[in-house]
């Protein structure tokens, strides 16, 4: 039997095998050896190597290794190293990241309680909570750690908090009766409680019915067990290492061919073919993803987003749907009176000057068990905070209320008669405030019932909670009162509404949201009705074809039809675990990216399986963070909009880094390639090829991961899924400016060589290079020129090409530099002419984008 809760209490002892005075010690230490031990297991750890040499087996990694042993054998150690450092770096990363999934269950254990007092016996005992077995019947009081799934079965105003597995903080009264419907979410089943939970207020006797990796947590730590979805990066990276691997091997088997049928030197040609090998693999790309990653997590903790793995920083920027939680991150977490609403005629007491108004205020003033801390802030149930913040705030509130009628007696709220009351001094009388819900309280009021209701019924309608007042003076004060006579003839004094207000700053974001191709979805363990007024106040629906679906709607759903269905709803109400996995699952399978926040450790499988899990810093469970990829440390929908608008930052500057060294690679490939077949010889040395590789591909890619977001960034939708790191435009970008910057540099070496010049190689050498620096400098937009822009916007790229230049010119001027990188001194005509050539790139790229400025504009 699983629906614990549809079933009578003595029938689940029955079921169990058990009673009230509890299991015998023989019972109970049968019962371990059949159940095991009431605790969370983990998945079987892979070994220490097994973890190292995963990290060893991604393709560009290993061109990145091969390329490193090639370095070597053309005696360019330095090459060697850097890349291999990378390689390192890389593996540390990962290394460290394959402990997530096992510390999340780290952290749910630890969410278990130590001790529980058990009845065994007849006899109450303390027993370890992992010893604990079905049938086994616990005692619980307020402050307590519930120490496995239990069926109630004796209640006295028990408050549970079950923020943990619902996402909703207000603690739940609890009761034992059996529930009829089926089917129920976890914060519906009011006569049940679950392990790891927190006991409020109260007290309650209940039967152990699941332990372990059988309980609601435990089965939340077997969903946390899944695989994680790869990042759009990972992918995209992956792709891109196999497909330059084969283009680089065809390339310089090529190359070898074509120059040992010229005649060419074997050996030179070998050396060539590697050094070329070697200058088309980016190894630099790792490092400046992973630098690029680091420097927008860093900026991003700024903006109080925390990024737990920096691949997730990237993964921001792909993103086509939000999938948040509706408590403290849509709204604000705190409740909210939002109006109040009296009848035009209420009989008041003739005492002290009291008016219709004053009355309910009065009513509010007295009926609660708010307290103050230390620290004079409010403590107890946030629907009563709400009401004392209302009522000492207003201005017809007298503080000396408090004092003048104090309260002397009380009967206390539980979930059959949804009221409570209180009994004050009220001159030589007796004031008796009740209030309640608004259906509870039309059976005890002395009105007319159906105009109260159906302004309530209004109120829930927009997703508020109301509280219905009333009350009553009594000559004398009741030796023993009871609900049945102090509840009763009551006057009506009014309604207040109130409700988790959505955060200001919330619908603006929401709108970005859509501005920028992203689509946001509320998930919600809070009522249909709440969760569909905040979506509609802040702009998550917006026409009748958004829906708003339930739990229990959602389970009735066949799977095929929900998938078909899965984009047009928006709002999601009183969901299990499992189906929070289901949507991300669903929305994976539309070809989405997508982002899931949450607080509970109901959320935490959802996170872990979401391409990017953002768990809340504030009301955040460990178990929750654990399984995130990002942590927003303001609980603030609207950070999730920053660190996506810094995330596309990261992958349009990785973009740039690829179009920059890609086409630095191409134009080298070009110039070396095309010379054989053109009857010219080789115009670079291997040592000029990877100097070029190493110093003018490096400095400036590396500074273009400190470039600025564009302007447009979220005006224009995600990245696709489908699309590689190569889209359309980047391809054409490498292959014409790739092949312009090959033939300036053959140009130079014909006409160099028709002129009878002597350094004809190195002014070829520093054509490339230069060229390369004006091609770093015009690609940091692919639309706005960089004369807009100016250098001052991005100094370490103006820095790195600066200091390029200098390297380059003392290659060529500084005599021992020229023995080791067999150069020439150039004449000063002779260096204006290189730098006028190798400025064509510059101009005809600024040209390009132009051109793609006059059509973007004639397009709007």
């Amino acid at each position: 039997m699983n629906n614990w809760y549809l079933s009578d209490f003595n029938d689940v002892f029955k079921e169990l095998n058990s009673q009230k005075e509890g299991l015998t010690n023989d019972e109970a230490r049968e019962r371990l050896e059949k159940y095991g031990q009431n605790e969370l297991q983990g998945t079987s750890q892979k070994s220490v190597w097994k973890l190292i040499i995963n990290q060893f087996m991604d393709v560009m990694i290993l061109i990145l290794m091969a390329a490193a042993v090639i370095s070597v054998l053309v005696g360019d150690v330095s090459d060697a190293i850097v890349i291999l450092v990378i390689v390192v770096l890389n593996a540390i990363i990962g290394f460290v990241q394959e402990y997530r999934a096992e510390k999340a269950i780290e952290a749910l254990r630890n969410m278990s309680a130590p001790l529980a007092l058990a009845r065994r016996g007849g006899t109450e005992t303390r027993v370890e909570a992992q010893n604990l077995v079905p049938g086994d019947v616990v005692l619980l009081e307020a402050g307590n750690l519930v120490p496995a799934d239990m069926r109630l079965y004796e209640a006295s105003s028990l408050k549970v908090e079950e923020a943990s597995l619902t996402g909703e903080s207000e603690a739940v009264e609890k009761q034992t009766d059996a529930l009829a419907e089926q089917d129920l979410p976890l914060g519906d089943r009011v006569n049940m409680v679950y392990k790891g939970t927190i006991v409020k207020d109260g007290r309650a006797e209940g039967v152990v019915v699941a332990t372990g990796m059988q309980t609601e947590m435990g089965r939340i730590a077997q969903l946390l067990q899944e695989s994680e979805s790869q990042t759009p990066l990972q992918k995209r990276l992956a792709k891109f290492g196999k497909q330059l691997s084969v283009i680089v091997l065809v390339i310089c088997a090529l190359l070898y061919g074509m120059g040992l049928l010229r005649g060419e030197d074997p050996l030179l040609m070998l050396l060539t073919s590697i050094s070329l090998a070697v200058a088309a693999i980016p190894e630099a790309l790792p490092a400046v993803v992973t630098i690029a990653l680091a420097m927008g997590a860093k900026r991003m903790v700024k903006q109080n987003a925390l990024i737990r793995q920096l691949p997730a920083v990237e993964t921001l920027g792909s993103v086509t749907y939000i999938c948040s939680d509706k408590t403290g991150t849509i709204t604000m977490n705190q409740m909210t009176v939002q109006e109040s609403w009296q009848p035009d005629q209420i009989e008041v007491p003739q005492q002290d000057n009291l008016t219709k108004e004053s009355m309910l205020l009065l009513c509010i003033s007295l009926n609660h068990d708010v307290k103050k801390d230390e620290k004079g802030l409010h403590l107890g149930d946030p629907t009563e905070i709400a009401l004392v913040e209302y009522v000492i705030n207003h201005e017809g509130y007298l503080v000396e209320w408090i004092k003048k009628y104090p309260r002397v007696d009380e009967v206390p709220f539980n979930s059959t008669r949804k009221r409570m009351s209180t009994i004050h001094q009220f001159g030589d009388k007796y004031l008796v405030v009740t209030k309640g819900a608004a259906e509870a309280m039309d059976d005890v009021s002395k009105q007319e019932p159906g105009p109260i209701l159906k302004q309530a019924e209004e109120l829930a309608a927009e997703g508020m909670r109301v509280i219905s007042y009333g009350y009553k003076v009594l000559d004398t004060k009741p030796a023993a009162p009871d609900a049945d006579t102090i509840e009763a003839d009551l006057e009506f004094v009014g309604l207040v509404a109130m409700i988790d207000p959505p955060r200001e700053e919330v619908k603006e974001a929401i709108a970005e949201c859509y501005g920028a191709g992203i689509t946001p979805v509320m998930i919600t363990g809070d009522h249909p009705a709440t969760a569909k007024a905040i979506a509609s106040q802040v702009g998550i629906l917006r026409s009748d074809q958004d829906l708003v679906v339930t739990g229990r709607e959602l389970g009735k759903i066949p799977q095929s039809e929900f998938e078909d269905k899965v984009e047009s709803i928006k709002v999601y109400a009183r969901v299990s675990p499992e189906q929070k996995l289901q949507i991300v699952t669903a929305l994976q399978k539309k070809e989405h990216f997508v982002s899931m926040t949450g607080d509970g450790v109901n959320d935490a499988p959802a996170l872990k399986k979401a391409n990017i899990g953002v768990a809340m810093g504030i009301t955040g469970t460990d178990v929750t963070k654990e399984a995130s990829h990002m942590i927003l440390l303001d609980d603030n929908f609207a950070t999730i909009l920053k660190a996506v608008r810094e995330g596309r930052r990261i992958f349009d500057n990785i973009r740039k880094f690829i179009k920059y060294t890609l086409t630095s690679n191409a134009g080298e490939i070009w110039t070396i390639f095309m010379a054989p077949v053109l009857g010219l010889p080789i115009p670079l040395l291997p040592i000029h090829i990877l100097w070029i590789n190493l110093v003018t591909d490096g400095l400036p890619g590396l500074a273009l991961a400190a470039e600025p977001v564009e302007k447009n960034t979220m005006k224009r939708p995600p990245q696709s899924t489908r699309e590689g790191i190569f889209n359309r435009s980047l391809s054409v970008h490498i292959g014409w400016v790739g092949l312009l910057m090959g033939a300036i540099c053959l140009g130079t070496q014909v006409w160099s060589m028709e002129m009878d010049n002597p350094k004809w190689q190195t002014m070829v050498f520093t054509v490339l290079s230069l060229s390369q620096m004006g091609h770093a400098l015009a690609i940091r937009s692919d639309t706005v020129s960089l004369f807009k822009q100016g250098l001052s916007s991005n100094k370490q790229l103006a820095a790195a090409v600066a200091f390029t230049l200098l390297l380059q010119l003392a290659v060529i001027y500084v005599p021992f530099l020229q023995d080791l990188f067999h150069t020439q001194a150039l004449t000063w005509p002779e260096l204006g002419l290189c730098v006028a050539i190798s400025s064509i790139i510059f101009f005809t790229v600024e040209v390009e984008k132009w051109v793609k400025r006059r059509r973007l504009n004639s397009e709007q």
